[in-house]
C-alpha cells in the first residue's frame, strides 16, 4: 500500500501512536528522521546547556514505539561538538561508524589523530580510546553502531576517562 509522504512521522512521530495500532516488527515505523527535526533538537540543547565533556550534545534516535534502538541490531546517534570543544577521552566495546555531516575537527582514535570535515567517514575500533574535538567550528556527527546486540548480550562497556 503506498502512503503519502510524512505518513509515519504523522502517526508514529510525535510521541503518541494510533489507540488501534498493534506494531509486530522490531524495527521503528519510522525510518525517516528528518534532519533539520533533529538538528534543531540539537540546536537547542547547544543552548540550554554545557556539553557532556566527552561527546558533547550526543542524542540517539529511537523506536518511538519502543524507547529503544531504531533497528534490533544497530544504534545510531547525531551529535553536535560546539566550537571551541575539547573532549575527554571514553572507549566503549561497540564499534562505531562516524559520517561528519557539518563541520570540521579532530578526531584522536587510539593515539592517531584525524582532521575531518564534511562528507567524511571514519570508523572508531571495538575498546579504541577516542577523543574528539572542534576547536573552530561547530561539527555534526552522524553515527551509528551495534550497541543494542551488545545491550541485548550484557557485554557492552563503557569507559569515561579523565585525561591528564
Amino acid at each position: 500500500m503506498s502512503r503519502p509522504e510524512g505518513h509515519s512521522l504523522a502517526r508514529f512521530g510525535h510521541n503518541m501512536v494510533p489507540v488501534r495500532h498493534d506494531h509486530v516488527s522490531a524495527t521503528s515505523p519510522i525510518f525517516n528522521y528528518p534532519y533539520l527535526r533533529s538538528r534543531e533538537a540539537l540546536a537547542q540543547l547547544q543552548k540550554q546547556e554545557t556539553p557532556d565533556a566527552w561527546l558533547g550534545h550526543k542524542l540517539r534516535y529511537i523506536n518511538p514505539l519502543t524507547g529503544g534502538s531504531p533497528m534490533p541490531t544497530i544504534s545510531t546517534q547525531l551529535q553536535l561538538l560546539p566550537k571551541g570543544f575539547a573532549g575527554k577521552t571514553h572507549r566503549a566495546t561497540d564499534g562505531t561508524v562516524y559520517s561528519v555531516v557539518e563541520g570540521r575537527g579532530t578526531a584522536e582514535i587510539a593515539g592517531q589523530r584525524f582532521d575531518f570535515g564534511p562528507r567524511d567517514t571514519f570508523v572508531v575500533p571495538s575498546w579504541a580510546p577516542l577523543r574528539l574535538s572542534s576547536p573552530n567550528e561547530d561539527a555534526v556527527l552522524f553515527s551509528f553502531s551495534d550497541r543494542p546486540v551488545q545491550q541485548a548480550m550484557g557485554i557492552l562497556r563503557e569507559a569515561f576517562l579523565e585525561d591528564a
